[in-house]
């Protein structure tokens, strides 16, 4: 088991992602400013029942991310913007409040998966399904991403499908809390082939709207 300071956040956060973040209540100027001076990481969970600033310490959903610090912006009266990267997945085991922030008595969770045919399989239908929505939000200007800039990695392009996906944080901590590689390709698709679905008939509806022109008839 691992002593990890926690961060309560309206976020998801994935193996891979970058986080931005403004510190500026009192407990968590002394949580963030402990973890720059040890060069330790903090775990980041979405927060369960309760608010992320300015009140009680929120409730936490047990599996989430930790978080290494990247970069360091110091503001004034000890506030900052930090650069934090998302780095494993963890499970909180037990909960501690005797300090002004949560700390969580974690295990780290790989996300393994000894089903290698399943795994080839669920990569090489998920990929194309990425693609094909990256492009469509490119199109749209919504983002700025080459879809033929997508990794190789099996792991790393799974979190990275959970990132982009535009979907509810509940959602996304479901991927987040998968228990198995394949499980969360399955349920990547699942909600991709959704996604594609919405974006396609919208894309549809606006090129329909376009060729009636300033005037039609009804």
């Amino acid at each position: 088991m691992l002593e990890l300071p926690l961060f309560p956040l309206n976020t998801v956060l994935f193996p891979g992602m970058p986080l931005s973040l403004h510190i500026f209540e009192e407990r968590y100027k002394q949580m963030i400013g402990l973890c720059i001076e040890q060069r330790t990481p903090f775990g980041v969970v979405l927060i369960k029942q309760g608010h992320e600033a300015l009140g009680p310490l929120a409730q936490p959903h047990i599996i989430g991310c930790t978080a290494q610090i990247q970069r360091v912006q110091p503001l004034r009266q000890g506030q900052m913007n930090i650069l934090a990267l998302g780095q494993e997945r963890f499970r909180i085991l037990e909960l501690k409040h005797d300090k002004p922030y949560l700390v969580g008595m974690v295990e780290m969770l790989p996300l393994r998966d000894s089903d290698v045919h399943a795994v080839d399989d669920g990569i090489s239908r998920l990929r194309p399904m990425m693609m094909r929505y990256l492009d469509i939000l490119k199109e749209a200007g919504q983002i700025q991403f080459d879809s033929k800039q997508l990794p190789e990695d099996t792991e790393t392009l799974a979190y990275l499908a959970a990132v982009l996906l535009q979907v509810s944080s509940e959602q996304k901590q479901n991927l987040l809390a998968s228990e198995r590689l394949s499980v969360m390709l399955a349920e990547l698709r699942t909600l991709y082939r959704r996604e594609l679905a919405l974006l396609n008939f919208m894309k549809s509806q606006s090129e329909n709207e376009s060729a009636k022109g300033p005037f039609s008839l009804s």
